[in-house]
């Protein structure tokens, strides 16, 4: 049995890498999408058993947009996967960087390498495009001469396309997390350390202050909190926050009293956390046909 899962971008663009990182078998069928809606829309209507969404960057910072598609669409994050991001600037084998006239990306990729975009004169362009690979291919395909592509390396070899400058994003340790997300799954408590939650909080002096100090009470690390305003309510903000655990059954015990003290919360995901990016613990499904 084969697992259809749904990216942004295409084959050997850095969301493949995540799903390969994730999936090292064969039993995967990917689901090319253009947009990252297009990859939830995908696992909406069943044509994807699950989807790969980048969700932060160490130098872009988090891609806010995929927190409100998680959870608009009641997704969760079943696993998640780092990976080490090296830009290069690639073209056709004829072109030198001093032919180049326009440079085409993902935005997020522009964003990691505007250092060295700024390099560039003025009337240089520097153009937002679908997904890192696809610029890259289009490059090759319709023999555009004088444009580059900024993508990974693996997209230059797969294109046949020339490399003119290598590792241009603004900081050398550049790493992307990705998570899996699709609809619920069973949670193995022996197995989760990881969770991501979402919570509204009301203007109260402390109420934040309140929530942290019951995750300390319960041995709960914070690891990550990010504010998204939430639509419709002018100035107010919901939270999602990252925590890791030893005992689960704490974990539960945290939540059960917040939820009793009327705290909205919701969890977003429970899993493992990757740091090692070990295979999911869905590839075991996978061999084994179920």
């Amino acid at each position: 049995m084969s697992l259809k899962i749904a990216i942004q971008g295409i084959e050997s663009s850095f969301h493949d890498m995540a799903v390969q990182k994730l999936f090292p078998s064969e039993n995967v069928q990917l689901v090319e999408c253009t947009s990252f809606e297009k990859v939830t829309e995908s696992i909406s209507n069943f044509e994807a058993d699950y989807g790969v969404l980048a969700i932060e960057n160490t130098i872009a910072g988090s891609i806010l947009p995929n927190y409100n598609l998680i959870d608009s669409c009641d997704f969760e994050i079943i696993d998640e996967v780092f990976l080490n991001i090296q830009m290069y600037i690639m073209a056709l084998a004829s072109e030198t960087i001093h032919d180049i006239k326009e440079i085409y990306s993902h935005p997020v990729a522009l964003l990691q390498c505007k250092d060295y975009l700024r390099k560039f004169p003025p009337e240089f362009k520097i153009i937002e495009g679908k997904d890192t690979a696809s610029e890259a291919k289009k490059i090759k395909e319709n023999n555009l001469k004088g444009v580059a592509a900024i993508a990974g390396k693996q997209v230059a070899e797969k294109y046949g396309l020339k490399i003119l400058d290598s590792k241009i994003q603004n900081h050398k340790d550049n790493q992307t997390r990705f998570v899996l997300i699709g609809k619920q799954e069973r949670v193995n408590a022996n197995y989760v350390d990881k969770a991501t939650l979402k919570f509204d909080l009301d203007h109260r002096v402390g109420s934040l202050s309140n929530i942290l100090q019951l995750f300390s009470r319960f041995d709960i690390n914070l690891t990550k909190i990010q504010s998204l305003p939430v639509i419709g309510k002018p100035w107010q903000y919901a939270f999602f926050i990252d925590v890791l655990f030893e005992d689960y059954n704490k974990f539960e015990q945290a939540l059960s009293e917040l939820k009793l003290s009327g705290t909205d919360i919701k969890t977003v995901g429970v899993y493992k956390h990757n740091k090692e990016n070990a295979p999911s613990q869905l590839n075991a499904l996978v061999l084994n046909g179920k």
